[in-house]
């Protein structure tokens, strides 16, 4: 992966435009093959979601990953600023601790995916890790009202070391507490 060796090799402020150039180099190492074996993990680890929104859970992460990681593949955008490398880092080895406690490949193709379509709505588009309309338990989602992102269980996943809430810009919802 051309992303590892880049952030190793960067200084402590990576450009915008270098990381999209990255990125785009890594997603288009992804086959469609890979990313249909992404997705039957998604589906496969959807098993243990209530079945009350099981269907919109699976419909709603799967579409946003594959529109997420092909709008990578064909952003044209100009990225000005800088990216902070130590976050970067974090949330890579966030990943990273995720990736090494599997041995499904199939969950490892998500990963890798997940990694590069999390970095790019985080540090790139400066949107939420999950799309507004994301649903979750009790009927809730991922909102966006009076220019702020708000996302139902962000707080709730504070001690969770796999989780990389902590690194998405939305805010917890409020009303949600």
């Amino acid at each position: 992966m051309v992303l590892t060796k880049f952030i190793d090799n960067s200084v402590d402020k990576i450009k915008k435009e270098e990381l999209m150039i990255v990125l785009k180099d890594d997603a288009s190492n992804v086959s469609i093959d890979i990313i249909m074996k992404a997705c039957a993990f998604l589906r496969s680890d959807a098993q243990f979601i209530p079945t009350s929104y099981r269907k919109e859970y699976i419909h709603s992460y799967i579409s946003a990953f594959v529109i997420q990681l092909k709008d990578m593949k064909n952003d044209k955008n100009n990225y000005k600023g800088f990216v902070n490398k130590n976050e970067l880092k974090n949330l890579l080895k966030v990943v990273q601790n995720q990736e090494e406690m599997t041995e499904d490949k199939n969950e490892l193709h998500f990963y890798n995916i997940y990694k590069l379509v999390v970095i790019y709505v985080t540090f790139l588009l400066e949107k939420p890790i999950h799309p507004v309309g994301t649903p979750f338990p009790g009927g809730f989602k991922v909102k966006y009202e009076n220019g702020k992102y708000l996302c139902p269980v962000k707080d709730k996943q504070k001690d969770n070391p796999n989780a990389v809430c902590e690194f998405c810009i939305a805010l917890q919802d409020e009303k949600m507490k």
